[in-house]
């Protein structure tokens, strides 16, 4: 298989599967998966400026930036916090275990096929930043649900003063009607 087809899949493929999540689930999901692609590009860009790793081959129009940033990356966040969120522990376990195959298995076999090079790095270094992103990302899904339920506490809100707005203030318009 060519490099080109392995890189183009990790950007196309992954967000096909959201055909199989449920659209109130991808629309719960997506703020996180959007951080994630946002801060993934982040810690990818902040290696590649400080030599610790490059890029050897990439997708149009992606210079350097690897296609797992904004395939991969996102849906699998998106994936992982569906069947996660609410089990801070089995979340973070979890994470912690892809992140190793992450670092140790698919970094290196990307190396070895001259798609993506530690230059300064190890697999560790690009494992370490990988647990406090988990964390944050895991944080910024709870910071989400409480502007959702605040959003649906408002509308019940609404719905309960609605009758009460419809009432006349003063008595004398009131005894005529």
């Amino acid at each position: 298989m060519s490099n080109q087809v392995i890189l183009w899949t990790m950007l196309i493929l992954p967000w096909i599967t959201l055909f199989f999540m449920k659209k109130e689930d991808i629309k719960r999901f997506m703020p996180v998966g959007l951080l994630t692609a946002v801060t993934s590009a982040i810690i990818v860009e902040s290696g590649i400026a400080l030599r610790l790793w490059e890029t050897q081959e990439t997708i149009y129009p992606l210079n350097q930036m690897m296609p797992y940033v904004y395939g991969l990356s996102p849906v699998l966040s998106m994936w992982i916090m569906k069947y996660t969120y609410g089990r801070f522990v089995i979340y973070m376990v979890t994470n912690i275990i892809l992140d190793i195959g992450f670092s140790y298995i698919f970094l290196p076999s990307l190396d070895n096929r001259g798609i993506f090079h530690f230059v300064r790095a190890t697999p560790l270094v690009a494992y370490l930043p990988t647990i406090p992103h988990s964390a944050v990302l895991y944080a910024y899904q709870i910071w989400q649900e409480g502007i959702y339920v605040r959003t649906e506490r408002l509308q019940q809100a609404s719905v309960i003063l609605q009758p009460g707005v419809a009432k006349y203030l003063d008595k004398d318009k009131q005894d005529e009607s």
